[in-house]
């Protein structure tokens, strides 16, 4: 991604990939694990879903009465989402957190939440007390994460897998920003024969999705802003049970009541400690999962 420009995530003059590198990756990702089970879709569903939102778009049209100047706006809008490669950041700020909610609606244990863009699968594999991969004097208040996975019994469940990644304290993801190394600040944990897992980091920074593309655009126009609150991502599964995807959020954190994601769930939302040992801080977080 050598497409660059300056602009921060918390501070300026750090060096950030572009909304269209950024997206192209995304779009990227994305292609090469589309969730796909070989069947063909269902033709009345299709129907059904279609219909009813373009039902739903008609209406919009006549309550508001949209004339063909805004109607000419939103097609162009619209083209420059997809040349951007913005589509996989839209879905995945204003929608996947409904789809989130639909889809686990029934799910018993711990809280779920959207997955976002910048996920990438086959982390490095790690034991149950490990540092994740960061650069030599990674910046950043140090940050141990810890805690224990269990079913809804409350029944540990050992060598639960514990997949995290996270931004890093500028605000930037590896692999979808330039400058950093491939798997920096991730990592797919083991918990030990407890179920527990201890490790390392830095805390994350709120970041601002890109605003240099369509859906900065968007932000502009209607007024809205752009900011994240800080967060780690996080996929937990074991045999047996059902994964879930999640983000866990800090107390008092900036945008924690106004994510433009709408992503934060209070059941979410992290009361870090100063850590024993004086260096940073630690947070605590059981992980209760579902049967299947």
């Amino acid at each position: 991604m050598t497409d660059t420009i300056t602009e921060s995530g918390t501070g300026a003059g750090t060096e950030q990939a572009t909304a269209a590198a950024s997206g192209a990756a995304a779009t990227e990702r994305f292609r090469s694990r589309e969730r796909a089970d070989g069947t063909a879709a269902d033709t009345a569903r299709v129907n059904t879903l279609v219909s009813e939102l373009l039902a739903a778009a008609h209406d919009i049209v006549r309550r508001h009465q949209v004339t063909y100047a805004e109607y000419d706006a939103l097609k162009t809008w619209l083209i420059r989402v997809g040349e951007d490669g913005e589509w996989p950041l839209f879905l995945d700020v204003w929608l996947e957190h409904v789809v989130e909610e639909v889809a686990h609606e029934d799910r018993q244990g711990s809280k779920g939440t959207i997955e976002g863009p910048y996920y990438v699968p086959d982390s490095p594999s790690l034991p149950a007390e490990a540092t994740l991969p960061m650069r030599d004097g990674e910046q950043g208040t140090p940050l141990t994460f810890r805690g224990q996975v269990t079913d809804v019994a409350g029944k540990p469940l050992p060598g639960a897998s514990v997949e995290i990644w996270q931004a890093d304290a500028d605000g930037y993801y590896s692999q979808f920003a330039p400058g950093l190394p491939e798997w920096n600040l991730r990592g797919t944990v083991t918990a030990d024969d407890e179920g527990r897992f201890r490790i390392g980091t830095v805390e994350p920074a709120p970041y601002r999705i890109p605003t240099d593309g369509s859906c900065g655009r968007l932000i502009e126009a209607a007024g809205w802003h752009a900011w994240r609150p800080a967060h780690l991502h996080l996929k937990v599964s074991a045999p047996g049970h059902r994964l879930i995807t999640t983000q866990l959020y800090f107390r008092g954190g900036e945008h924690v009541g106004d994510d433009i994601a709408s992503a934060v769930k209070p059941e979410l939302v992290l009361d870090p400690v100063p850590a024993g040992d004086g260096e940073g801080r630690t947070v605590t977080y059981d992980f209760v999962l579902d049967g299947e």
